[in-house]
């Protein structure tokens, strides 16, 4: 096979014996394969969720509390804080994106799933069941979106450092 200007791939090294050949091939535009449909989806939304929840924590945090609890000082500094990592995350995911960094994705989709799944349980055990039920979604769409891309479940340690 000879190789013309209008091929990505160059052979490197080719190795024949009988009927049977072998060539090995080198990408010289740094191609990466692209990023599903389903994770850039879930990727892009979920950015779309934390900046809205920074925007909510920041602008107006009496939506975050119940309609009894009174905003004091120290709920207006955690609202902050709950701005912070959401804006930091959005940002990170849509960074990803852009970049087109699959790796990267894949570690921000499981991070996001963590800190949505660990949201999940606190409002679990602070009573808050139709609120953890809407969270424990997000996380298991991230979850998911994780396993799509990597193609590993977030338990196998695969799904952590590969992506294809």
């Amino acid at each position: 096979m000879r190789a013309t200007s209008l091929d990505r791939n160059v052979p490197v090294s080719a190795y024949q014996s009988g009927n049977k050949s072998v060539q090995t091939t080198s990408s010289l535009l740094g191609e990466k394969p692209a990023i599903g449909w389903f994770p850039k989806v879930v990727a892009a939304l979920g950015a779309l969720l934390l900046l809205a929840g920074t925007l909510i924590a920041l602008l107006h945090p009496v939506t975050l509390v119940s309609p009894h609890d009174e905003i004091n000082g120290a709920v207006h500094i955690y609202a902050g804080y709950l701005a912070s990592r959401n804006l930091a995350m959005a940002i990170m995911l849509l960074a990803a994106l852009g970049l087109a960094a699959k790796r990267l994705l894949n570690n921000l989709l499981l991070l996001v799933s963590l800190v949505q799944f660990l949201d999940a349980l606190i409002d679990v055990v602070e009573g808050r069941l139709p609120v953890a039920i809407g969270v424990m979604i997000l996380a298991v769409l991230f979850s998911a979106a994780s396993a799509s891309h990597s193609g590993y479940p977030f338990w196998q340690i695969r799904a952590w450092n590969e992506t294809d």
